[in-house]
């Protein structure tokens, strides 16, 4: 991956500003040898990192990650409460079940966030995406992909995947503009 020529001796300017940070945290001191220190590792460490990127989309839009953020914990309280009834009420009741949705976000950070969200609220879990692309050359078309969950119970499966699309899906894609 080449380097865009403004940033070759800070490629990754927020990344940086982060590990700066986090240095003078952990060393719980604004000294001089710290600040030297932690601007060095800020600097050296992203520069030496940055050819094993793997090139991602930008967020967009970030006012609506937070608005997604705050959706996802709603859902996690939400989710939460209904799976302490069902876990709390009669055993036959749940319908456990695999279920397939349909993909149209590709990118690798969005599809994670993705699976993600869907694994941190209660009730759901992520089992695997596929197929799997890193097989296929760069001009070769992406495969329609799939997002494989393990639901606890199960009461509709087109309307749980019409959920996960406009409730998580739609967000991300809106966020990473993909």
């Amino acid at each position: 991956m080449k380097m865009n020529p403004r940033f070759q001796w800070l490629p990754t300017p927020y990344r940086s500003l982060l590990l700066f940070c986090v240095w003078l945290l952990l060393n719980q001191s604004a000294a001089p040898i710290h600040l030297f220190f932690g601007t060095v590792l800020a600097i050296v460490i992203p520069w030496l990192c940055y050819r094993l990127r793997d090139p991602q989309p930008l967020i967009q839009r970030p006012f609506l990650t937070l608005r997604y953020m705050l959706r996802v914990l709603a859902d996690i309280v939400t989710a939460n409460a209904e799976v302490a009834l069902l876990i709390l009420g009669p055993v036959k009741r749940l319908r456990p079940a695999f279920v397939r949705v349909p993909l149209d976000l590709q990118h690798n950070l969005p599809l994670t966030i993705l699976a993600g969200t869907v694994s941190m609220t209660p009730g759901t879990v992520s089992a695997d995406i596929y197929p799997s692309v890193e097989h296929l050359a760069p001009d070769e078309p992406l495969p329609q992909r799939w997002l494989l969950i393990h639901v606890l119970d199960l009461e509709d499966e087109a309307a749980l995947i019409a959920t996960i699309k406009s409730r998580y899906e739609a967000p991300l894609k809106e966020i990473f503009q993909c």
